[in-house]
């Protein structure tokens, strides 16, 4: 038998953001048994706690969509870092909160997270991307892969953004489009997305739809995310995506030196929105550190009985 606890991720109202399983002390459940698991909660992602390589690391995760396992993903790591911290901590939570920092081990490599750990409110987690955001260069052609989401050409597109194939450990064709109303039009036709779509570092790459401006006043960008190849009709917050979206952002507006703190919303279609926080330092003409964060509150716990 096995804890498990249940997460909205990137939010810090329950029952909106990105839901995650979190299924603690899971050394003695095999690779199979993780994949049927996670199928079973079909959710978007389900995180498998471990004992971690290096003891001086915290754990080493692993995370399945119902689909297949994943080498990284954004709404995880932040979710089982502050379901971590809590699980540690339990009531010794003193009224002014706690700071710490935990190191995960993912496939993708060592995955760094500063916590906050609060009484009077939702955890908060930061991570530093284990792989900057690249361009990788592939034809694509962009009514095609409008065609694919429901898009009409003149949709696509705002300023000198155009569709291109980026990633930061899985692949996105990031699909900017003219405004929110633009975005909300999208509507991913699977089969047609598994014939257009082009492949990244192995995998079949995901849609990522952006725009300027959101719902809510803070947010930069407005999204939405489409991965029908693993399981996933629409996504309502995806911080491995927000990750490649740093690259785009950096080449097509020419992001100066500095640091640039951008708000990305997303999963305002589905009902569930989210808010994605995330941090770009930039040197010599370059991105040299990318970290991404959010909110994330529990609504359930139980046990495994399997």
């Amino acid at each position: 038998m096995t804890d498990y606890a249940i997460y909205d991720v990137f939010t810090g109202t329950a029952l909106a953001g990105n839901p995650l399983a979190v299924v603690f002390d899971a050394d003695a459940i095999d690779e199979a048994r993780m994949q049927a698991i996670a199928n079973e909660f079909n959710l978007a992602e389900t995180v498998f706690v471990l004992t971690p390589d290096n003891p001086a690391h915290t754990a080493r995760v692993r995370i399945f969509t119902p689909a297949r396992e994943l080498p990284f993903a954004g709404h995880p790591t932040v979710g089982v870092a502050i379901a971590l911290a809590e699980r540690r901590l339990g009531d010794q939570v003193p009224d002014s909160g706690v700071d710490m920092v935990t190191m995960l081990e993912e496939q993708i490599g060592q995955v760094r997270c500063a916590v906050r750990i609060s009484r009077k409110g939702p955890g908060f987690a930061e991570f530093d991307l284990p792989r900057l955001s690249r361009r990788i260069e592939v034809e694509i052609e962009p009514a095609d892969i409008g065609a694919a989401l429901g898009l009409d050409p003149q949709d696509i597109g705002f300023e000198n953004h155009h569709v291109s194939l980026w990633s930061a450990g899985i692949p996105f064709v990031m699909v900017p489009v003219h405004d929110m109303a633009a975005a909300a039009k999208a509507a991913c036709v699977a089969a047609e997305w598994d014939r257009v779509a082009p492949m990244g570092d192995g995998m079949l790459a995901d849609a990522y739809v952006y725009c300027r401006g959101g719902v809510n006043h803070t947010a930069a960008f407005h999204a939405r995310m489409f991965a029908p190849g693993i399981g996933i009709g629409e996504d309502p917050a995806t911080g491995s995506a927000a990750a490649a979206l740093s690259g785009a952002i950096h080449h097509f507006d020419g992001m100066l030196d500095g640091n640039h703190a951008l708000v990305i919303e997303q999963g305002v279609e589905m009902g569930r929105p989210s808010l994605i926080h995330m941090h770009v330092d930039c040197a010599e003409g370059r991105v040299r550190h990318v970290r991404i964060g959010g909110e994330a509150v529990k609504i359930a716990e139980g046990r495994l009985l399997v």
